[in-house]
């Protein structure tokens, strides 16, 4: 199902961006497809990203994060508009990852060439352990 999202910004004119693909300038309207009850649907990915770029100086780039549900997690609401205030900074605590929290950390999956390299606790204490 198609949902129409208006987007605006305190200041006009200020770059609208969709998971990373350009959108167009404030004002615009935005079409997300999602499932029937309102929710994002999940693609294949765990968040949809909307970002809108300052247009002068002493403005701040604002981002928007919604959940979409992958992997069995929870699932944010469609709005039907989104206002950006390109005056205020950003959250210290907005962050973007992918997953669930997976690889566990210190462990590197690059490629093959000699030995594999763990950094971390002892291989029996970790998430990893089969018995």
């Amino acid at each position: 199902m198609a949902y129409n999202v208006v987007i605006e910004a305190s200041d006009p004119g200020a770059t609208i961006m969709a998971n990373g693909q350009d959108i167009g300038k404030t004002p615009v309207t935005l079409k997300i497809f999602g499932n029937p009850n309102g929710t994002f649907h999940d693609f294949g990915s765990y968040f949809y990203v909307i970002q809108a770029l300052p247009v002068a100086t002493n403005q701040f780039a604002q981002t928007r994060v919604f959940r979409t549900g992958h992997g069995f997690t929870h699932e944010d609401m469609i709005p039907r508009q989104l206002y950006f205030d390109m005056s205020k900074p950003a959250p210290a605590e907005t962050r973007v990852y992918e997953g669930p929290g997976y690889p566990p950390p210190g462990y590197y999956y690059g490629p093959y060439y000699g030995p594999r390299i763990y950094i971390g606790p002892p291989f029996f204490f970790g998430p990893h352990r089969r018995w």
